[in-house]
């Protein structure tokens, strides 16, 4: 023991009262504040005491060692759990047992550790069976506690037991363990306690105060161990948050047939339907349940019915302990207004609650509770829309693998793009094209994805890369159109023939089938059955309800009349990105733009250009005509030029014959325009400044597309021009300028104006710094997020992919900053120019364009910052609008 000491270490509860609350829970953690509150309502709990998170931090902070006083405190306590039972810890005669459980104020199932039965040994064993007249039960019970202590405090492995213990039931014919006795139970105590001697080359401890040290030690170690680490890391919980170690009275659900232990939820957790839910076993404890080795039974008569399970459930068996605990999840559900996930025991005939806890649910389920308990009047709705995670909806926006269905994995990626899809493998967007037309569902397998490939990811059910992040091109565009999309599977190899990929030590040959999960990033070998989403009433229900309390409006990012028109049926309230660039790759487009790119003089540029206007003024036609009168904000001309040049020789002569040039006019024309950094180079502003008859273009196939519309429909179109990769005032102020005498000369010739905006968007580290001088100029702010994040940091977003893991699992970076906003760094940028831009410019629009748009902690910082409008993917649209509807709730109650 050592350290400074801290506050209020230990909290009591039990015999209808505690010392603490559920409002405690980052004290006394999840499990603790709830078995306080449960006491305090006065309903059936052992008793017990919960030593606090704060501890936890003290052990870890001073190098495994416990404040001063938690040793006496401990003992204090356990004098009043001897107190309300009646038994005291270590008698021979009258034995209290305790159980010792992990309890951090998130929810983490499984990850961290728990004893049962501790105090047991050679003689107070003796004394149980004595107290409770039944000799089988008590060393029932002391096996268990071996096994169990052996396995989470001394580091045995679990199966070294499971094997003694098989191998002895197999000499006798022994199907299940409740055919032991007492007699077997006894020999196979010995057994464990040889094998531990054998492997740790010391006893079993046989003290019960050297026991409870022992488990305390071990459930604050279970912390820091592996899988609770990588909890931490994939459902994003501070380290620092600790755990608290509950230490219980015991009570048994094993002391034979009036005896059970079960698992409850007070509301279905797959389908949120109003029943009660749940398991249970006769004769066995807590761990049974869970463990698989007995079939549990069902709760209810109706979930029997359900399964057609011909055991009888809790309902039939013991009717009277089944409506007292019935009562018991009225009087909970009532009490947290949630539905709760409760484990229960009963010991000859007793009811006991040993936990109750918001229970984990499906998207479907979290959608029907949250409705209906709004309906039922339990709560209302700005509580209803807290009550679903944003990120969960991505289930129900997407076909999903049938989770009946066989799979046979091949390989794991990244997660890039949600949904399930199945399809012949195709390594070639060309070819994926051709087979979609011909009505084949198609698989495009790549290295990685260019703007090129455009066509084919349009056509193929899904995506698969070798490399890239998850915001690589491929994992931006796949999420844009709604496409399930796996990228950065390291493993995979393409034949340089193209004719299979091989991962693993299996070949994958093309036109072989493969099913990939886009929300896993799993793919596997063959077709997998998929099922379809079904947005019910209940979604387009709880999508009023926040869309009542946003604060910030919701856009989406979208280039195709389809984008926008799946963009508006999720709510979408604009278009917040239209990437004009994917305009241009369409067959007969792709041509004009290379021809344009290799004229020598700019009047062979305008030439080849002006062929791409009547195009480009009917794509705005449509994306102007979709949106009605809602916002549109188009962005000019971004990627460098080489991105739109062929790559092969049967393409490069074909393109050198439309232009009229040699094939080596070509050549020598590409490699000029050859970068090392293409990210950092030409591109953006600087092309529409070298190359103004690009942007020229553009502004008046969008102004006079926007005046037609207006003229047809009678909606106003306010169209607002984005200038991208600005650094400097007088580019904007150059851009502008041009952008202006387009629009003269637009109005002139349709005899009509009409309003429009210019504004930047701000994806440079130097824009953020003078965007006050920059706002002089814009009438917006759009954050281009994923370059930004790249420019802060330095990094490639299709290459970083290769190590950011091992960063965030190494703890150098809390999460990938690609996912989710890094807002120490590139978020301090955007505040900094949120506040410059509106101080030049009061009335400055200000928006977030980049895949965080649709990331809700991200969208939690924009609202902190005062942004107008977040825009994302059209499928993220409803994502965005309940993540934006909790942020301003939250700011509510702030």
């Amino acid at each position: 023991m050592g350290g400074s000491k801290i506050g209020k270490m230990i909290y009591n509860f039990g015999g209808g009262d505690a010392e603490g609350r559920t409002g405690m829970k980052n004290l006394l953690g999840g499990k603790g504040a709830n078995l306080a509150e449960m006491a305090s309502l006065g309903l059936p709990v052992p008793p017990g005491f919960t030593i606090t998170t704060e501890v936890c931090t003290a052990f870890y902070e001073n190098d495994r060692q416990y404040p001063d006083g938690l040793r006496e405190g401990v003992a204090e306590s356990m004098k009043k759990i001897e107190a309300e039972v009646g038994k005291e810890f270590g008698s021979t005669s009258n034995p209290l047992l305790v159980s010792v459980r992990s309890g951090a104020r998130a929810s983490m199932p499984g990850m961290m550790d728990t004893v049962l039965n501790l105090g047991l040994n050679d003689e107070t064993v003796r004394g149980l069976a004595a107290l409770s007249g039944d000799e089988r039960f008590a060393y029932d019970s002391y096996r268990r506690f071996v096994q169990m202590y052996s396995d989470v405090v001394l580091g045995m492995e679990h199966h070294a037991f499971e094997e003694i213990l098989d191998t002895y039931k197999d000499e006798r014919d022994y199907y299940l363990d409740t055919d032991m006795q007492a007699a077997d139970w006894k020999a196979i105590i010995e057994q464990y306690k040889a094998a531990v001697q054998q492997k740790l080359g010391k006893p079993f401890p046989l003290d019960p105060e050297e026991q409870l040290w022992g488990a305390i030690d071990a459930v604050f170690g279970s912390w820091m161990n592996d899988r609770s680490k990588t909890y931490r890391r994939l459902n994003g919980i501070p380290e620092e948050w600790g755990t608290a170690v509950n230490v219980q009275a015991m009570v048994f659900g094993n002391m034979g047939d009036s005896s059970a232990t079960g698992v409850a939820f007070t509301r279905d957790p797959s389908t949120g339907d109003n029943h009660y839910y749940g398991e249970f076993l006769v004769n066995a404890q807590g761990e049974d349940v869970v463990a698989g080795i007995r079939t549990p039974q069902n709760l209810t008569r109706a979930g029997r019915m359900r399964q057609g399970n011909d055991q009888p459930s809790l309902e039939e068996v013991m009717p009277e302990t089944y409506k007292e605990l019935t009562d018991v999840f009225v009087k909970l559900e009532g009490h947290y207004r949630d539905m709760q996930d409760i484990e229960f025991t009963i010991q000859e005939g007793k009811l006991w609650m040993l936990q109750t806890r918001t229970g984990k649910r499906t998207a479907k389920a979290a959608l029907k509770i949250a409705v209906d308990l709004c309906e039922e009047g339990k709560i209302d709705e700005k509580t209803a829309v807290t009550r679903v995670n944003p990120a969960a909806l991505d289930q129900l926006l997407h076909p999903t693998l049938d989770p009946n269905a066989e799979r046979d994995l091949l390989t794991k990626g990244l997660p890039a793009s949600p949904g399930a899809a199945s399809g012949e493998v195709v390594f070639t967007a060309d070819e994926a094209e051709r087979l979609a037309e011909a009505g084949r569902k198609v698989m495009l397998v790549r290295v990685e994805t260019s703007p090129e490939d455009i066509h084919g990811m349009h056509a193929a059910a899904g995506i698969v890369t070798a490399r890239g992040g998850m915001t690589s091109h491929a994992a931006v565009v796949a999420r844009g159109m709604g496409r399930a999309c796996v990228c950065g599977a390291g493993d995979l190899r393409i034949e340089k023939d193209g004719s299979a990929f091989t991962v693993a030590g299996r070949t994958i040959a093309k036109g072989e089938q493969i099913t990939i999960d886009g929300a896993t990033g799993e793919v596997f070998a063959g077709a997998v059955k998929t099922i379809e989403p079904e947005l019910s009433g209940d979604f387009a229900k709880l999508m009023e309800w926040a869309d009542k309390h946003r604060r910030m409006t919701v856009r989406a990012n979208a280039e195709t009349p389809l984008d926008a028109k799946t963009a508006r049926g999720f709510g979408a309230e604009g278009i917040g990105l239209c990437r004009t660039e994917h305009m241009f790759f369409d067959a007969e487009r792709i041509l004009a733009v290379r021809e344009m790119i290799l004229s020598e003089d700019e009047t062979g540029r305008r030439a080849a250009i002006s062929k791409l206007l009547p195009y480009q003024r009917d794509d705005f036609r449509e994306l102007f005509t979709v949106m009605r009168g809602l916002p549109v904000t188009v962005r000019l001309l971004d990627p460098p030029l080489h991105e739109f040049l062929p790559h092969t020789d049967e393409e490069i002569a074909e393109v050198a014959q439309a232009a009229g040039v040699e094939t080596e006019v070509f050549k020598r024309r590409a490699k000029a325009l050859h970068e090392a950094n293409p990210m950092l180079g030409h591109r953006g502003c600087r092309l529409g400044i070298s190359y103004p008859e690009i942007y020229e273009m553009q502004v008046r196939a969008l102004l006079e597309a926007a005046c037609e519309v207006a003229e047809e429909t009678g909606d106003a179109v306010v169209p607002e021009i984005m200038v991208p990769l600005v650094s400097t005032k007088a580019e904007l102020a150059t851009l502008r300028a041009r952008i202006e005498a387009v629009g003269k000369d637009v109005f002139a010739a349709k005899g009509r104006t009409l309003d429009y905006l210019v504004g930047t968007m701000i994806e440079l580290p130097r824009a953020a710094l003078t965007a006050d001088r920059i706002a002089e100029e814009a009438e917006f702010f759009s954050f281009g997020t994923n370059d930004l994040t790249q420019t802060t940091f330095g990094l490639s977003r299709d290459d970083a992919g290769s190590f950011l893991p091992l960063y965030v699992r190494q703890g150098i970076l809390e999460q990938d900053p690609f996912v989710s906003l890094d807002r120490d760094g590139v978020g301090e940028l955007v505040k900094i120019a949120a506040q410059k831009g509106r101080a030049t410019r009061e009335g400055l629009k200000l928006g977030i364009c980049g895949e965080h748009g649709g990331d809700p902690a991200s969208i939690a910082f924009c609202e902190l910052v005062g942004l107008d409008y977040v825009s994302c993917s059209p499928y993220r649209v409803p994502i965005a609008r309940l993540a934006a509807a909790q942020c301003a709730l939250a700011g509510e109650e702030d």
